[in-house]
């Protein structure tokens, strides 16, 4: 019943079984490549931000832990940090991979960044008006 199906198989030219299987090994690199710079690339740069914001944090710095602590920073050791957690200066010792963000770098990020729009916006508007002031026809008496 099958034995049709095996002759056209042994009939089929070579360069087309060669072509396919090339197309499919492009496709799966492309594949791999897309991967890459979909998952793999951005992943290792938020791990390096992350490293590089545990390797700055400073004494005074607010921070918040994986577990949802927060507290401020009262002594750096060299794998571990103290934070002071409340008022009533309960202190704990939590290492530093367990730190998930910089509550005062953000914050201080982010009046920079709200600054820099406020001035931009002031340039323009100035622009704005400088070019009105242009537009105005001259008038000859």
């Amino acid at each position: 019943m099958f034995s049709f199906v095996i002759p056209m198989a042994a009939e089929a030219p070579a360069g087309v079984s060669a072509a396919g299987s090339m197309y499919t090994l492009i496709f799966m690199i492309l594949m791999l490549v897309v991967l890459y710079f979909i998952m793999i690339r951005p992943q290792r740069k938020k791990e390096k931000a992350d490293a590089e914001m545990r390797k700055n944090v400073q004494v005074g710095d607010e921070i918040e832990t994986i577990g949802g602590i927060v507290g401020i920073i009262t002594k750096i050791e060299d794998k571990t940090v103290v934070i002071e957690t409340s008022s009533d200066r309960c202190k704990m010792r939590i290492k530093k991979w367990a730190i998930a963000t910089n509550v005062s770098a953000d914050e201080e990020a982010k009046s920079k960044a709200e600054a820099a729009k406020a001035e931009k916006a002031e340039k323009t508007e100035k622009k704005g008006k400088k070019d009105k002031e242009d537009d105005k026809p001259i008038e000859k008496d």
